[in-house]
């Protein structure tokens, strides 16, 4: 299964807004608009590949993302 990283923004902000903070990034299942940990996330929110996962791009990252995508890839 591939996964990506979605944005979900801080302070009610939008991805229309080039600015607007994120607050986590989640992980979903590819192209999905529902992170791993069960929250629904704006379907045109930043995404970033999953190989970014574990470096500085890809914090502050949503723990309960990260328990299980641990136990879906190898």
């Amino acid at each position: 299964m591939e996964h990506e990283m979605r944005a979900e923004y801080a302070d009610e902000g939008s991805p229309r807004q080039p600015d607007a903070p994120v607050k986590t990034w989640h992980m979903v299942r590819l192209d999905g608009t529902q992170s791993m940990c069960g929250r629904e996330l704006q379907p045109d929110a930043a995404v970033q590949s999953a190989d970014v996962w574990g470096t500085s791009a890809a914090e502050p990252f949503c723990h309960s993302c990260g328990a299980l995508y641990l136990r879906e890839v190898p």
